[in-house]
């Protein structure tokens, strides 16, 4: 393979594990980036040649180089994906002993370009950069071998993918992809989603901050739940099977409120649905003077680039401070957000600040983050995004 070389002193994050290598780091004097093809496996090494791993490159992106590998002369083919896969493979069998769970989790998994969540027999799979796009034939190969499943949808439908100049699409690579799926998660079965489903059809990653709340919800038989910005009803059907007396569901999809009926209606009967913007319609039920026992907020990424980082902090103060006016006494708010460039420290002072704004005492009960089937990188701080605060408002 042909080899990329890094300026001087630019190899600091590759030693310690990072797999990102941007365009301003490479000696383009040495290796101009523009004369690899897209997708392209090469082999990186510092400015004294000493390799440092094998990787591929894009130069549309900002990131031109992604890593596969630590080692030299590995390149990304059907033996690298089918032993990265077996891997998260087998992490998530020894975690969970149903097969609904995050099946690769990109960088998490040693796989950049890859996001696939597994739902039972059923597969959605995202590919997001040039290099992972080149391999596609190898990964629905391997993923087919692998786990047998019914159907794979191909959910290329993603912003992300502009950056690396490939068309977004969608399409059925394996079997006939069914319009919704079932899926267990806490010991509660949910329907969710496929084609017409966000992200890659649930969100998983919330597992654990879920089940977190079903305890304070067992020891109030009758409570009331807000889950605001719900999609499917993770957070609010769960409630219900655990006892919760209302439900109230608010989300800008009227298609995500009738999955999150159908999920809690098995559990509770009094369940309404609030179709509209969040912020909007959480200032209006606290103009009608509405309060809960437990308020959960689970909004998008107010943050996605640093430039909005203002705007964003604004964003979740305001959803905060309301969240907080529509606490009982005595009550719970569940906040959440999966904006990498917010950190939870920062997240924790936004809702620490909104308590004292609203004159309300908060303890901090716990603090959580994305489950284990979406695994950290040590060195990549990006890939730790999910941040989720459990506050006890007690006046």
């Amino acid at each position: 393979m042909d080899t990329i070389f890094l300026k001087k002193g630019e190899d600091r994050r590759v030693r310690v594990g990072h797999l990102w290598i941007f365009s301003y780091e490479i000696d383009g004097s040495r290796t101009p980036v523009t004369e690899f093809a897209p997708g392209q496996s090469v082999n990186i090494a510092d400015a004294g040649g000493r390799p440092l791993g094998t990787g591929y490159v894009n130069s549309a992106s900002l990131i031109a180089v992604r890593l596969v590998s630590r080692n030299a002369n590995e390149p990304l083919n059907a033996d690298l994906l089918r032993s990265r896969l077996s891997d998260a493979i087998s992490l998530r069998s020894r975690l969970f002993d149903r097969p609904f769970w995050r099946l690769c989790h990109g960088e998490g998994d040693f796989l950049p370009g890859i996001v696939a969540d597994r739902h039972g027999n059923h597969i959605v799979c995202q590919i997001s950069t040039a290099g992972m796009e080149a391999h596609t034939s190898d990964l629905l190969n391997v993923l087919d071998d692998l786990l047998h499943p019914r159907s794979i949808l191909l959910d290329n439908d993603i912003a992300s993918r502009e950056l690396e100049r490939l068309d977004r699409f969608q399409k059925a690579v394996l079997g006939n992809v069914p319009e919704e799926a079932v899926i267990e998660e806490n010991e509660t079965a949910y329907a969710v989603p496929l084609a017409s489903g966000q992200k890659t059809g649930w969100f998983y990653d919330q597992r654990t901050n879920r089940r977190t709340l079903s305890p304070f919800v067992r020891s109030q038989p009758g409570c009331s739940v807000l889950d605001a910005f719900c999609y499917a009803g993770g957070f609010g059907a769960l409630a219900a099977k655990n006892g919760a007396g209302s439900i109230t569901f608010l989300d800008a999809s009227s298609h995500a409120l009738g999955y999150a009926r159908r999920n809690a209606q098995m559990f509770c009967d009094n369940i309404e649905v609030i179709q509209g913007d969040a912020l909007s319609r959480l200032a209006d039920l606290r103009r009608s003077g509405r309060t809960f026992d437990i308020v959960c907020l689970d909004p998008p990424a107010f943050i996605k680039r640093k430039k909005d980082a203002k705007q964003g902090m604004e964003a979740y103060a305001r959803i905060n401070e309301l969240g907080i006016d529509l606490v009982k006494p005595g009550g719970l708010l569940m906040t959440c957000s999966c904006s990498h460039h917010l950190d939870a420290d920062a997240l924790r002072s936004i809702v620490t600040r909104a308590a004292g704004k609203k004159r309300r005492f908060a303890r901090l009960l716990y603090r959580g983050f994305q489950g284990p089937d979406h695994p950290v990188h040590p060195a990549m701080p990006e890939t730790a995004y999910l941040k989720a605060f459990l506050f006890h408002l007690p006046w």
